[in-house]
């Protein structure tokens, strides 16, 4: 038995949660591999919306052990609210939630970096989200971080030595912060951590592998923000590939089964950097309303334009994309004509490769027009119901990414999956 994956092939916001909770009932285990709370994976079912920051998406499912591996950053404080947030609605997930001790944490004083970082950049800001994530990863790499099995030993004496390193490099920095308020609930979540069940994810990933039992990799944010393929240096700080998958839960390259590759029927962005095919106008407008793009996580408007399938085909090259996921073609579906960007124009030259210079020259997307369906989609029971400008849509795409799209969401709850 092998590990599926599934990730994001754009600039994260994709609808990665509610993927995963449908395909949920398919496996027996569903692993996060990286990423941390920046990450908000909403899921809609049964008239309940619940938006997921550390928590692997097949959580509602009692059955099924969820696990965030090695590779994921932990806020104790945030994850203790996610949890209580859970209790609250009726859900008590800790007895099907794992994690990892090799997982690191995400401080307090990680935050406070984080924000001060930001601010110094001024106009060159990268649009962080002010999780802490940045200064955890790489407190990772500088062999400084704590990790989740360090709240089970003598993890006070640990964090004041490493905060105390991280007071220091504050001083750096015009910026001034309360720690106390940055604390605050810190310690509720050390010992909400401590109640968990904390595994040596490595080997029970590889164990449940032996025993033949179907594991779905959950990714977070999306490929485009990928710290070594991505937009550099508008990324994230983690490997949200395929391959981070190997190293984010322990499990060799040879164990990858299906890639299940999610994008969006149009594009988003939110924070700095490049976006090609980024709309200005009144239809930039129109998609955001109607797709109601918002961050989950920061609540900040996205940056909405049409499709970009040069850098889709660059991602789908990328992760060895096997599966293609489309979401959000209910948003469309008022518009009389839908463009894709089929290549790029770059100082005169026509161009279908993903640029490494794209944040310094000006690109000018090429762009094929494509009728719309003009039809609501969010009633849609099955493909036999698609008007044919959305099939002929979604045959254009096909033919230009050469992998399947084996699934086309028509909407956020989780009955409105249609599966071709």
């Amino acid at each position: 038995m092998k590990v599926d994956v599934l990730l994001g092939l754009q600039w994260g916001d994709e609808g990665k949660g509610k993927v995963v909770d449908v395909l949920t009932p398919k496996y027996d285990v569903i692993t996060r591999f990286q990423g941390g709370p920046n990450a908000g994976h909403t899921l809609e079912f049964d008239n309940f919306k619940h938006v997921l920051h550390n928590i692997p998406s097949g959580i509602f499912h009692s059955d099924k052990v969820n696990i965030i591996g090695n590779g994921v950053v932990l806020d104790p404080i945030t994850f203790k609210k996610e949890i209580d947030g859970l209790k609250e609605k009726g859900f008590d997930i800790l007895k099907n939630l794992h994690i990892s001790k090799k997982a690191h944490l995400i401080l307090p004083t990680h935050r406070i970096l984080d924000a001060a970082s930001e601010a110094s950049k001024g106009k060159t800001k990268i649009g962080s989200t002010l999780k802490g994530i940045g200064p955890t990863y790489m407190d990772k790499t500088g062999r400084n971080g704590l990790r989740v099995g360090d709240v089970l030993t003598n993890f006070e004496e640990k964090y004041e030595a490493l905060k105390a390193k991280h007071v220091e490099m504050l001083k750096m920095y015009d910026f001034e912060y309360n720690i106390e308020e940055f604390e605050a609930g810190l310690q509720e979540g050390i010992e909400c951590l401590r109640n968990c069940i904390l595994i040596d994810s490595e080997h029970a990933i590889n164990k449940y592998i032996k025993e033949e039992k179907t594991i779905l990799a959950e990714g977070a944010q999306g490929t485009l923000l990928d710290i070594d393929f991505g937009s550099y240096p508008f990324v994230t700080s983690s490997n949200t590939i395929c391959a981070g998958a190997c190293t984010g839960m322990g499990v060799a390259p040879n164990k990858i089964g299906e890639v299940y590759g999610i994008f969006k029927a149009y594009c988003t962005r939110v924070g700095s950097g490049p976006f090609p095919t980024e709309l200005f106008d009144e239809t930039g407008e129109e998609i955001r309303k109607a797709g109601h793009e918002f961050g989950s996580t920061t609540g900040r408007p996205r940056r909405c334009g049409w499709i970009d399938l040069v850098a889709l085909k660059y991602a789908v090259m990328i992760n060895g994309v096997t599966q293609l996921i489309m979401t959000k073609g209910d948003v469309l579906s008022d518009f009389d004509t839908i463009k894709v960007a089929t290549a790029y124009k770059i100082d005169g030259v026509v161009t279908e490769e993903f640029p490494y210079d794209i944040n310094d020259c000006e690109v000018e997307p090429v762009y094929t027009d494509l009728p719309g369906w003009k039809k609501d989609l969010t009633g849609l029971k099955s493909e036999s119901e698609f008007p044919q400008e959305l099939s002929d849509y979604i045959s254009f795409l096909e033919k230009e990414l050469e992998v399947p799209i084996k699934i086309v969401s028509v909407g956020p709850d989780r009955d409105q999956t249609i599966v071709r």
